[in-house]
C-alpha cells in the first residue's frame, strides 16, 4: 500500500481572489448596516433584511436542511437576494454616499434612458481603494 504524497502550493492569485471576495462581503454587510440605520431609506425597504434573516432562522425551508450542503443553498440565496433587493430599493444617492464613506471609488456612472418610456437606469461600477489595491496595481504594471 503506497501513499502518494504531493505538496501542492496554493497560488498567490487564489488567495488574492479569496481575500478580495471576503473584503467585498464585509463591505456589503457594512453597507447594509449603514443603510438600515439611515433615516433616508424607507421603512418598507428596511423590512427586507429582517425578513431574510427570519427566513434563514425559521424551521420552514423550501429545501430541507437534511441534505448536507444542498439544504443551505436556499438560505444563502434568500440572504443574497434580500441584500441585493435592499440596496437596490435604497435611494441611489444615499447608497453612493455610504459607498464613498466605506472607501469605494465610484467610476463610470451614467444615466441611461430606456426607449419608449420614462424609466431611468443608472449604470456603473465601483472600485475599492486601499493599500491592497495599490499593491496589486503596482505589480500588474
Amino acid at each position: 500500500m503506497s501513499r502518494d504524497r504531493r505538496v501542492e502550493l496554493i497560488s498567490q492569485k487564489d488567495t488574492d481572489t479569496l481575500t478580495a471576495w471576503l473584503q467585498e462581503t464585509v463591505r456589503q454587510a457594512r453597507l447594509v448596516w449603514r443603510l438600515f440605520w439611515d433615516r433616508r431609506v424607507s421603512l418598507w425597504a428596511k423590512l427586507i433584511p429582517p425578513a431574510a434573516l427570519a427566513y434563514v432562522l425559521s424551521p420552514v425551508d423550501i429545501i430541507p436542511d437534511v441534505a448536507l450542503g444542498l439544504g443551505q443553498l436556499d438560505d444563502i440565496a434568500v440572504l443574497l437576494i434580500g441584500v441585493k433587493l435592499f440596496i437596490e430599493l435604497a435611494p441611489p444617492e444615499v447608497v453612493r454616499e455610504h459607498l464613498l464613506a466605506l472607501g469605494a471609488r465610484i467610476k463610470e456612472w451614467h444615466v441611461v434612458e430606456e426607449e419608449g418610456g420614462s424609466s431611468v437606469v443608472i449604470e456603473g461600477e465601483y472600485e475599492v481603494k486601499g493599500p491592497e489595491t495599490e499593491e496589486v496595481a503596482a505589480e500588474e504594471t
